[in-house]
């Protein structure tokens, strides 16, 4: 079975039919600027220019940097506050003409990994991060995903642990590798403090360069 992937954030808005059976991606993926202000409609132009750039008619799957339930966005911490309470299955599936399921990125990439890649086989605790625009997160237990989890929201120092540990924050406060991985490390310090994963997995724009995936 092949669908369109689709992944929106705050930063790019990311496109690719993918074989959901093997995961693997049928063609180059093509990428668009996150509208700003990102706001439901104009991501929703987006999603239908991907969509017909890759001339598609098939489903889709979309995923957002949020919580998702049941297609209806619930937060919106990197993206225009209007997407709070927005029914985007519908929205998008108007937008593109296609069957749409919309969930939360870093679930998504969870799952892929827990399918495809280094969560193969864990039948433990496993946490999946990506750290990208923000800091997203996907939880199994016994290869089941609880859903929504936002770790990335914890507090440390008095802050947003995205806000001090994300690639953005990186980039907006213009840290040395060094000084970005000691920030990095704290938050995984504090996160094995509260879950104690089996195992990390860790992902999502150049973090995956420089952090691997770590056992606890």
């Amino acid at each position: 079975m092949h669908a369109l992937g689709i992944d929106i954030g705050g930063s790019g808005i990311k496109g690719a039919p993918v074989d959901v059976e093997t995961g693997q991606l049928l063609s180059a993926r093509q990428k668009i600027a996150t509208p700003q202000p990102a706001k439901p409609d104009a991501v929703a132009d987006v999603v239908k220019q991907l969509t017909t750039a890759f001339s598609w008619s098939g489903p889709i799957g979309i995923t957002f940097p949020g919580v998702v339930t049941d297609g209806v966005t619930r937060t919106a911490a990197n993206l225009d506050p209007s997407w709070i309470g927005t029914d985007a299955g519908t929205l998008f599936a108007q937008a593109s003409g296609s069957q749409v399921r919309v969930l939360n990125d870093a679930d998504a990439a969870g799952v892929a990994e827990m399918r495809f890649g280094a969560g193969i086989g864990q039948r433990g605790t496993v946490l999946m991060l990506t750290f990208g625009t923000g800091i997203g997160s996907a939880l199994f237990t016994q290869g089941i995903l609880v859903a929504n989890t936002e770790f990335g929201h914890i507090e440390i120092r008095g802050h947003d642990a995205e806000t001090r540990a994300s690639e953005r924050a990186k980039e907006l406060h213009d840290m040395s590798w060094g000084k970005w991985a000691g920030r990095v490390d704290e938050y995984l310090q504090h996160i094995e403090a509260m879950l104690a994963p089996g195992l990390i997995i860790v992902g999502g724009g150049s973090a995956s360069s420089r952090i691997s995936g770590c056992r606890g």
